[in-house]
């Protein structure tokens, strides 16, 4: 891979080019990985690849005009191709009096990359070794009794560089790696068959699951939905298991990104200040956690990240904004820029904390007595400025608090701004994954089943 200096030397080889070219101002990125993916069928290799190489990006602006133009070769005559392009691009774009590169006085000036934890300095794990893992946890999956097959099992490694550099002065970049493993397993034929699936990433290889218990959960999973059939239709609790909880979450998010906020597209848009969230419940951005996969040191306008309450005590404190969306709203960055090599920069979200409650999930069970626990969720029809919601869903059939039936083909329904008021937390958020939300027991959606 290339090293940090020499991804400092092309962006800064980037900028230089640009204000050649006639740009008044410009920011460039570097981005130099490598991943690795194995797949596995029946124990043996059935597809592997590997990419690497370097990806190139440069934003122009000229007045209040700006574009972006990216490439995967890192010769001068590329370069220099890249700039007058943007430069000509720019030039006939349309004027937006909110872009811009951040003031110099509002750059991260020290931050220590290493504090984050975002690399493993260990081997990088070789085909085989990722193959072997693969193969371990389909074989830990047929291990189970009812599964007649596994869908796939894969395991990856990618390793990643960037370095961000602007005329403004800011330079800086880090490297982050991670590993993957997961399996899907299958029970029952032709209609009656079932799928689940388990899977695991982390910046650390030593901190992943084990082959044989991502397997042996998957297929567990898998098992548990033998016969599934429809629930019935009606008004009644849902308990969203952990794993699709922080989706949600997620269309809160989308709710306050700057972005649909200064369009006014959004459900939330008059929501500042107000209760969002039932009291007591607090949701926290913090992108300085160690070795989660959401932490930075800076955004991607080289201004400074820290933790944040989005939601303190149920009730909305801030939107999420990068620059651009901050100027046009009147207000400040909250160091949520991200951008791609092609694109400029935008808001987005990184790591995110809600408040646990005090109940497991199977308290919370006992007290929705009737109703739908969601474990899987397909589709979605969200209208994101009223929020009405409906996403296809399955799981399991709750009576009396017990699993009483697995259940699939069915929707939950309701408004997102009743949905995300009336949550219950319970305790079984991961803490060690970049979305740290815990099951969630909603009151009264309406199902569509049977």
């Amino acid at each position: 891979m290339t090293d940090q200096t020499d991804l400092s030397r092309l962006t800064d080889a980037l900028l230089q080019t640009a204000l050649d070219a006639g740009a008044e101002a410009a920011d460039a990125l570097a981005v130099d990985g490598t991943s690795v993916s194995v797949d596995v069928l029946k124990g043996a290799l059935e597809q592997a690849e590997r990419a690497e190489g370097v990806e190139i990006g440069l934003r122009v602006l000229i007045g209040k005009r700006q574009a972006c133009v990216s490439a995967s070769d890192t010769s001068e005559r590329t370069m220099r191709e890249m700039a007058e392009r943007a430069v000509a691009m720019a030039q006939a774009a349309p004027e937006d009096p909110h872009i811009g590169l951040a003031d110099p006085g509002e750059l991260v000036r020290d931050w220590d990359a290493a504090v984050l934890d975002l690399v493993d300095d260990g081997p990088a794990p070789s085909p085989e070794t990722l193959q072997d893992m693969a193969a371990r946890a389909e074989a830990a999956a047929l291990a189970v009794d009812g599964i007649s097959q596994v869908g796939s099992a894969s395991a990856s490694y990618g390793d990643r560089r960037l370095h961000l550099a602007a005329t403004n002065g800011f330079s800086g970049g880090y490297r982050r790696t991670g590993t993957s493993l997961s399996c899907v397993a299958i029970t029952g034929e032709g209609t009656k068959m079932e799928r689940d699936y388990y899977g695991d990433s982390r910046i650390h290889r030593a901190d992943l699951d084990s082959p044989e218990d991502v397997g042996r959960i998957a297929a567990e999973r898998t098992v548990a939905r033998r016969g599934a059939t429809k629930p019935p239709t009606g008004a009644y609790p849902v308990l969203y298991d952990e794993r699709v909880a922080g989706q949600l979450i997620g269309h809160l998010l989308g709710a306050i990104n700057g972005s649909a906020v200064a369009r006014g597209a959004t459900f939330l848009r008059d929501a500042m200040g107000e209760p969002v969230l039932p009291k007591g419940i607090d949701l926290i951005e913090d992108p300085t956690l160690r070795r989660i996969s959401g932490s930075k040191p800076f955004d991607a306008e080289g201004l400074p990240v820290a933790r944040r309450a989005i939601v303190r005590d149920g009730v909305l404190q801030g939107w999420m904004l990068d620059l651009a969306t901050a100027r046009k709203l009147g207000l400040q960055s909250t160091g949520n820029a991200s951008r791609g090599t092609s694109t400029p920069p935008s808001p987005g979200a990184g790591n995110v904390l809600l408040t646990q409650g005090a109940r497991s999930r199977a308290e919370l069970m006992a007290e929705m007595g009737t109703g739908l626990l969601v474990t899987s969720m397909i589709g979605s029809s969200i209208n994101p400025t009223t929020g009405d919601y409906s996403r296809g869903a399955s799981g399991f059939w709750v009576e009396n608090g017990e699993i009483v039936r697995p259940v699939n083909e069915c929707t939950v329904a309701g408004n997102l701004r009743d949905i995300l008021r009336s949550v219950i937390p319970a305790n079984d958020a991961r803490t060690y994954v970049g979305r740290q939300v815990p099951s969630l027991l909603v009151e009264g959606l309406t199902i569509a089943g049977g």
